[in-house]
C-alpha cells in the first residue's frame, strides 16, 4: 500500500525510539493503518483550532498522500512528517511547492497560490500565531507572483518557486512548510494528535 518511499535514516535507537512511538500513535488513532482525509482533517482541526484549520488540512492531506489514493498510510505520514521536522530547506521547498501546486501539473496559478494564501491566513490568525499581516491574503499572492513569475507567464514553475524562495527571506518564510508554525496541542478528548 502506498508510494514506494524511502523513511529517513537517522543513526541510533533514538530515531527507532520516535519512530515506533509514531507508529503506536498511528494505530492507536487509525487501526486499520489507513487516515482518510476526513480522519485527518478531523485530527488535525482538533489539534490546531478547528474548522478555521480544515482548509489548510485538506491541502496538507492531499500533498501526503503521494500516490492519490485518497487515503495515508503510514509510509506517506512518517516520510512527510521526518522531511519536515528534518529535511532540508530544499526539501521542504519542493515540498511545500507540491503543496501550493493542487492540480499537479508543475506549475503554482495564482488562484492555487491565493486558495492556500488564505486557507493559512485564516488558520494563522485563528490559532493567534501571528498577529494579523498588514498584507491581505491576495496582496500576499500578489507580491509572490511579482518577485517569482520571472518569465512573466502568470505561473510559477518549481525552479522560480525554490530560486526565489532561497534568494528572499521574506518569500522564504511565507512558503516554506515549517512544522514549528503550527500550535498543535492535544485535543480535550483525550484522543491523541497525529
Amino acid at each position: 500500500m502506498g508510494q514506494a518511499a524511502t523513511l529517513p535514516c537517522r543513526k541510533g535507537g533514538t530515531y527507532v525510539t520516535e519512530l515506533y512511538e509514531w507508529f503506536r500513535k498511528f494505530l492507536n488513532e487509525c487501526p486499520s493503518g489507513l487516515i482518510t482525509l476526513h480522519e485527518f482533517r478531523r485530527h488535525f482541526c482538533n489539534g490546531t483550532v478547528g474548522k478555521e484549520s480544515a482548509e489548510y488540512a485538506e491541502q496538507i492531506f492531499r500533498t501526503i498522500d503521494n500516490n492519490g489514493d485518497g487515503v495515508v498510510d503510514f509510509r506517506e505520514y512518517v516520510t512527510a512528517i521526518s522531511m519536515l521536522i528534518e529535511g532540508s530547506t530544499m526539501e521542504k521547498l519542493r515540498w511545500s511547492f507540491k503543496l501550493y501546486d493542487k492540480d499537479k501539473d508543475g506549475a503554482i496559478t495564482r488562484s492555487e497560490m491565493l486558495e492556500i494564501m488564505q486557507a493559512v491566513y485564516k488558520m494563522s490568525v485563528a490559532a493567534s500565531l501571528t498577529k494579523p499581516d498588514p498584507l491581505t491574503a491576495e496582496e500576499c499572492t500578489n507580491r509572490i507572483f511579482q518577485r517569482l513569475d520571472k518569465d512573466n507567464n502568470a505561473v510559477i514553475s518549481q525552479e522560480e518557486f525554490i530560486e526565489g524562495a532561497l534568494n528572499d527571506e521574506w518569500i522564504r518564510e511565507m512558503l516554506e512548510c515549517d512544522p514549528n508554525t503550527v500550535k498543535m496541542e492535544r485535543p480535550v478528548t483525550g484522543h491523541t494528535v497525529l
